[in-house]
């Protein structure tokens, strides 16, 4: 049993505006690899920032779309875990719940989650490159990328490429709810990946009290007002049990 402090749980009993920003630690835990992890087979030889780029797709629009085909093949066969429900549950506890994040693996609307901002898109979702409209159906055994119907441009992963913009909506969302946070919580992330690291710190500057939950230390640790060390597995079930009393 985790013992935190009384502060924290006396701060969290009194929230009814939270915001929670997730990272690839979370997803981690239910034994996805980090974007940045190394590949394997026959993508080893490839780094993933040559293969997320705009430039990349145009160049080889082939490579591009198996190399996510391989990763979303990878994500079906995965499910949320401990940390992912009990974000469930806090979202329900809590009156205003905003949830942030930067996996794009969908994990957290598989779990139950509600109020969910997607900053780099979901990587189970797929759009025409050129008209934006989503397809509904799709091969991704073929010899060819396969084309919209809408206006035959190829299709493409609904995330966000290097070299690409957040979409505005998900992160003027994002930014007011870090601005009118009571607690802000951020999980499983190394806190450098911009703009999203600036959330912290911005809400902070507000006067929101920050919690931060990793496996380690970070760049952002020094800053926050909880520290919890260790996985977001183990240490969410476990606060929201001392808060709310969950029954989890």
């Amino acid at each position: 049993m985790i013992e935190f402090p009384p502060e924290l749980i006396r701060y969290l009993t009194k929230a009814s505006r939270v915001a929670v920003l997730t990272g690839a630690g979370v997803s981690q835990e239910s034994g996805l690899r980090t974007f940045r992890d190394a590949q394997s087979g026959l993508w080893a030889q490839y780094k993933p920032e040559d293969l997320a780029t705009p430039r990349a797709f145009a160049r080889d629009p082939k490579l591009v779309w198996d190399w996510y085909a391989f990763r979303r093949e990878a994500i079906k066969g995965a499910r949320p875990n401990a940390g992912h429900y009990a974000l469930v549950e806090m979202e329900k506890n809590i009156p205003e719940f905003t949830l942030i994040t930067q996996n794009v693996d969908g994990l957290h609307r598989m779990a139950g989650s509600k109020n969910i901002l997607e900053l780099h898109g979901n990587i189970l979702n797929v759009r025409c490159s050129e008209c934006g409209m989503f397809a509904e159906t799709w091969g991704d055994d073929l010899e060819f990328v396969p084309r919209c119907e809408h206006c035959n441009g190829l299709l493409r992963p609904d995330v966000i490429w290097f070299e690409e913009s957040l979409p505005r909506d998900q992160l003027e969302a994002a930014v007011q709810a870090t601005r009118t946070c009571q607690v802000f919580f951020s999980i499983g992330t190394s806190g450098v990946v911009h703009p999203a690291a600036a959330l912290a710190s911005a809400a902070k500057a507000e006067g929101s009290v920050v919690i931060e939950v990793n496996a380690e230390p970070t760049p952002l640790t020094p800053k926050v007002d909880f520290a919890l060390h260790g996985k977001s597995g183990e240490i969410l079930p476990e606060l929201v049990k001392a808060v709310w009393k969950s029954g989890m």
